[in-house]
């Protein structure tokens, strides 16, 4: 009865993690623009810009991210009536601001790992700030971001189930639904189990693949 079980709503389950695995990757994508944003703020000697990164990751960074989707999800709308935004927009928007502050971190830490002379060396042949940060240093920092941008990844994968208290049918969702209408909780649990472990396994499989990749192309 319990494989019978697993059988028929894996299906469904399977279905409903393609949305988990959009919003992830929406998530982390967008958030490495904002994290590579609020990073170049908070190394940036401009004091206005300096706080401004350095708020964006203190503010993200400390506070849970359940509170942040029901704040855009629920509290934004009471604030401003305009701003009510459907579950999906609400999850993502949360994800997005919630990896971008860790992102930065990680991107920040990463770029101030490079040798201080390539900057002289930049300096010296007349780049401008901008200039050697996008031809010199970040192009540097790539192999060194993938193994905790792959772990954030994961994380963000196995967080996004939080968006299933608004309502958004994701993973979690989809089994707490099949759950309650079969009243097959374990069965549906496990089964809902078996995909999260399946998915963090072939990411985490990527994410060392493209390590390794990078790895040997600098060596080449």
């Amino acid at each position: 009865m319990t494989d019978s079980v697993i059988i028929k709503y894996f299906p469904v389950l399977l279905k409903a993690s393609v949305v988990t695995i959009e919003l992830t990757a929406i998530a982390v994508t967008i958030g490495l623009v904002f994290g590579l944003v609020a990073a170049l703020f908070r190394i940036s000697k401009i004091k206005v810009l300096n706080y401004i990164g350095s708020f964006y990751v203190w503010l993200f960074r400390g506070t849970p991210l359940l509170l942040q989707i029901f704040f855009i999800y629920y509290g934004l709308p009471k604030i401003v009536p305009a701003l009510t935004l459907p579950a999906f927009l609400a999850g993502a928007i949360a994800l997005i601001i919630n990896s971008g502050a860790y992102t930065a971190e990680i991107i920040r830490a990463a770029i101030l790992s490079i040798d201080r002379g390539q900057y002289e060396a930049a300096k010296a042949l007349g780049m401008t700030y901008l200039q050697t940060m996008r031809y010199v240093i970040v192009p540097q920092t790539y192999k060194r971001l993938i193994p905790p941008i792959g772990n954030e990844f994961i994380a963000l994968l196995k967080d996004s189930s939080l968006v299933s208290t608004i309502g958004m049918v994701e993973l979690m969702r989809a089994a707490q639904l099949k759950a309650s209408q079969t009243g097959r909780d374990a069965e549906i649990y496990i089964a809902a189990l078996v995909i999260y472990l399946a998915l963090t396994t072939v990411f985490s499989t990527i994410f060392n693949w493209l390590e390794k990749r990078l790895g040997k192309y600098e060596q080449q």
